[in-house]
């Protein structure tokens, strides 16, 4: 049950916790989200921990004021991040590493289908527009890392860096936080493998160089669509495919292990184009190839439907039964196994065309076999231990 607070154009309206945001598709009089240059969500839907949610309805005066307008610019900001700790541990089965390190939360990328966006919900900000306009950075990122290596119970073993938000998003340019990580890693001669999808990553080849040499560093390029008009509705602030099959080129010829993340695929937007993916990045010099299939999980759902209704509106319910048949008839499923790979035949055939594709350019799947053997245990006091 809905109870409109107040008749304006902006209703606010009660819903129980937990109750999440409510599909404009059932309401003829909410007013139609306002799609913004250069941002990936098209609305700022209350996150799922919200007491109330905040909806545009037309009382009939609204949409014909503002029908002929442009939606108003969001400038992006930066605040802090005070987390006592960087590296964050996981038990998933489906990845191969149990530790990571996100320097940013919140990306201005803005990808629409970013697994990471519910986390905004914890802040009380929106998964939407929020995340990826009010970012934090964790300035105390290096020094927190080289107390958390330098406790005598740490056993190493590969940090994984921009498993949630992308360490390489525009604001790196100035903060360079990711290098600041990097040049820890690589004093203490710890293992790390990189995931980005900015060509900025290319800057740090005279820090990944020298580890990848020695079999500690690699790199994870993310490359979602070969279509620069789909990549840029997708991702709009991410490096366009061109620079990132460039950035390919680059880390390999610096002698840099680099595998992409052909992530996600979205059934009836972008899977016609794996066998043409793989291909250019075999020969853009990767030598790894995986995929993963759209996620969709809480506020992402609604977000991805809306983006879907802004952009490609003859195709919504399309890639929407498409993505249904990929989970057993919901939206997503969470299960560890099956919420990366999804099951039924749709999910069966776009595995089959990858190992195919794999096959054929004589490319293997993603690892993380990286040496640890030579890891320094930095002391407390931020100098190289001697024994």
């Amino acid at each position: 049950m809905r109870n409109i607070i107040e008749p304006t154009s902006d209703h606010i309206e009660t819903a129980q916790p937990g109750e999440g945001w409510i599909n404009p598709d059932f309401d003829p009089d909410l007013l139609p989200a306002r799609r913004q240059k250069g941002r990936g969500a098209v609305s700022n839907i209350d996150g799922r921990f919200e007491r109330h949610i905040h909806q545009a309805v037309d009382d009939g005066w609204m949409n014909s004021l503002i029908e002929d307008q442009d939606a108003p610019r969001i400038r992006t900001t930066l605040g802090i991040d005070g987390a006592r700790s960087v590296i964050t541990r996981n038990q998933s089965p489906d990845v191969p590493f149990d530790r990571s390190i996100n320097p940013y939360r919140g990306c201005e990328h803005g990808c629409i289908y970013c697994f990471a966006r519910p986390t905004h919900a914890y802040l009380g900000l929106s998964p939407g527009l929020d995340f990826e306009t009010k970012l934090f950075w964790k300035p105390d990122a290096p020094t927190l890392l080289r107390k958390q290596l330098a406790v005598k119970s740490y056993m190493p073993a590969p940090i994984v860096i921009g498993t949630s938000t992308d360490p390489y998003q525009p604001v790196d340019r100035e903060k360079q936080l990711t290098r600041s990580i990097i040049r820890v890693l690589s004093d203490c001669q710890h293992p790390f493998s990189l995931i980005t999808k900015g060509a900025l990553v290319t800057r740090d080849i005279d820090l990944i160089a020298p580890m990848a040499a020695k079999n500690r560093a690699s790199v994870a390029i993310s490359v979602t669509s070969l279509d620069h008009r789909l990549s840029n509705l997708l991702e709009p602030r991410a490096s366009a495919p061109h620079r990132r099959l460039d950035a390919i080129r680059k880390l390999a010829d610096a002698g840099i292990p680099v595998t992409v993340l052909c992530a996600p695929i979205i059934p009836g937007l972008n899977d016609m184009e794996i066998e043409n993916l793989v291909a250019a990045v075999h020969d853009a010099g990767a030598t790894s190839v995986s995929h993963i299939v759209v996620r969709l999980p809480l506020e992402i759902a609604d977000l991805f439907e809306e983006w879907l209704a802004a952009h490609y509106p003859d195709r919504k319910a399309k890639v929407m039964s498409l993505i249904r048949q990929m989970r057993d008839g919901e939206r997503y499923q969470s299960e560890f196994g099956t919420r990366m790979r999804g099951t039924g035949p749709i999910a069966d055939l776009i595995a089959r065309r990858f190992d195919a594709a794999r096959k054929k350019h004589g490319m293997t799947g993603r690892s993380l076999n990286l040496d640890c053997s030579g890891f320094v245990r930095p002391s407390a006091n931020g100098q190289m231990s001697l024994f």
